[in-house]
């Protein structure tokens, strides 16, 4: 493995999952409106408060996920010499950035949590089981295992429609102008549809539909427009889904025989509680829709299909997507946010 695959647990699993549990090409059919669909009549309020109250501890299903960013297939440009000829976790997440992809998710409480990305060459398994982390990449007969008390910034979290849906309801404020659609039917469930429309300028985002269980208010699916085409960008859903625990032995997880395994907690210091310098830690500069995640220089390894994706700009080099925009700037810093390039530009000078 590269020292790109060697990054902290926290660089790459929540991408990972939130890509490929975040990514790929067309509207998700299963998010289509239904005449016979006909849930009580509630506010917008009403609906929120159903979602934000959702306590549903297990479940399992499958999920569809696509994405039109804007982006070529990553998979197509295929492994470099700096990534070691293999394909590190953090290139695996850019890869489910487009395409199409189908993943299974199981989840029984807070620790215990299985992804299975399923591609037609491979599978990719990201799991939570206790303290145990596991990411597992079958093409090349790959696993990275880490603990959760090593690695405090991973929630545990599976980033399927709930957890994508929870990120975008906490951008709720005076600037969201917050509306309920027609009902549908999603994975054989009734669901209100939470419309979420940024009030500002400097967003990509056009609108957020949310499909809300009627019953159980879990978030079942998730539509984002890009304002620059009025056109989905980005869905996930579930296609199928039981409310029933997940099988215990789904969460145990073995590295198959001969496969290489990286210890990412190996020769690691006792982990003190103690957080890392303000100088270690990203920053975020803004709120809601224009907020701009600001990694500080040194701290991430791109990889390389992200110098290939960007363009010169003043002040460094530019990944530009219908939804999300990154700026690595000359002297090193990453700026990322679902925001227009000047925004990024603006906060890099400290403006």
């Amino acid at each position: 493995m590269t020292p790109t695959t060697r990054k902290t647990w926290r660089q790459w699993t929540p991408a990972a999952i939130a890509a490929g549990a975040i990514g790929a090409a067309a509207v998700i059919m299963p998010l289509t409106a239904s005449a016979a669909v006909d849930l009580p009549d509630k506010t917008p309020a009403e609906v929120l408060e159903l979602a934000q109250n959702a306590s549903v501890d297990a479940f399992s299903g499958t999920i569809e996920q696509t994405s039109n960013l804007g982006l070529p297939d990553l998979a197509a440009i295929g492994p470099t010499e700096n990534d070691g000829g293999g394909t590190s976790p953090a290139n695996a997440a850019l890869e489910l950035l487009t395409g199409s992809h189908t993943a299974n998710v199981f989840v029984n409480g807070p620790d215990q949590a299985r992804l299975q990305v399923l591609d037609q060459l491979e599978e990719r398994n990201i799991i939570r089981n206790g303290d145990d982390l596991w990411y597992y990449n079958s093409d090349e007969n790959e696993a990275v295992h880490a603990t959760a008390k090593n690695h405090k910034q991973h929630d545990g979290g599976t980033h399927a429609p709930d957890d994508i849906a929870a990120r975008f309801l906490e951008k709720i404020d005076p600037s969201t102008e917050v509306t309920v659609g027609s009902d549908r039917m999603v994975a054989g469930r009734a669901v209100y549809d939470l419309i979420l429309t940024p009030r500002v300028d400097e967003t990509l985002v056009g609108s957020v539909s949310v499909a809300v269980d009627g019953e159980t208010g879990l978030p079942l699916g998730v539509t984002v427009t890009a304002k620059s085409t009025n056109e989905t960008a980005f869905s996930s859903a579930f296609t199928e889904l039981s409310y029933e625990e997940p099988d215990a032995n789904l969460f145990a997880f073995t590295p198959p025989e001969g496969a290489t395994v990286t210890e990412l907690d190996k020769g690691n210091k006792p982990d003190t509680g103690e957080k890392p310098s303000d100088a270690e830690e990203p920053t975020v500069v803004g709120k809601g829709w224009g907020a701009v995640v600001v990694m500080p220089a040194g701290e991430q390894e791109l990889p390389e299909a992200m110098n290939q994706l960007s363009t010169p700009v003043d002040g460094g080099r530019l990944v530009e997507t219908t939804l999300v925009n990154v700026l690595i700037t000359d002297d090193g810093r990453i700026l990322a946010g679902s925001v227009t390039p000047e925004r990024l530009q603006a906060v890099a000078a400290g403006q």
